[in-house]
């Protein structure tokens, strides 16, 4: 048995909407039908710009340091070995309000139809050079 697997320093991050962001296991990397996982890395006070999914719910799982997750405009405070969902259309923004890295795994399920819908930005994201959208979206 072949079994794909994925290491974290193999992975470009992906800075374009804030902190670093990898795509681990995804459609192309590993042939993913029905949704990928991540790894979102902040410095304190850096943040992932608002955004929502309107096809996926995204599960968020918090490894380290402390993190304000905004959804929708409420604030909800998030510690190491915390977990979150956030729903699929539901506004959200990540930043690390505490004084050491911060690093969440998510997972984003199901995949949108195409990969260009399933993420939608509504705040200008702080680095747009820094490549295209994820696939799928963050």
């Amino acid at each position: 048995m072949n079994t794909p697997k994925v290491a974290l320093a193999d992975v470009a991050p992906n800075r374009r909407q804030g902190g670093s962001t990898r795509a681990l296991l995804t459609p192309v990397s590993v042939g993913a039908t029905s949704g990928f996982l991540g790894t979102i890395d902040l410095a304190p006070g850096e943040f992932v710009a608002e955004h929502y999914h309107p096809y996926s719910d995204k599960y968020l799982y918090l490894t380290r340091g402390t993190v304000l997750v905004v959804l929708n405009g409420e604030e909800i405070e998030l510690r190491a070995d915390e977990a979150l969902l956030v729903t699929r259309g539901t506004r959200n923004r990540i930043v690390n309000t505490g004084d050491v890295p911060a690093r969440a795994v998510f997972q984003i399920s199901p995949l949108a139809p195409k990969p260009e819908l399933g993420h939608v930005d509504t705040e200008p994201v702080p680095y747009p050079d820094a490549g295209p959208p994820r696939v799928g979206g963050l």
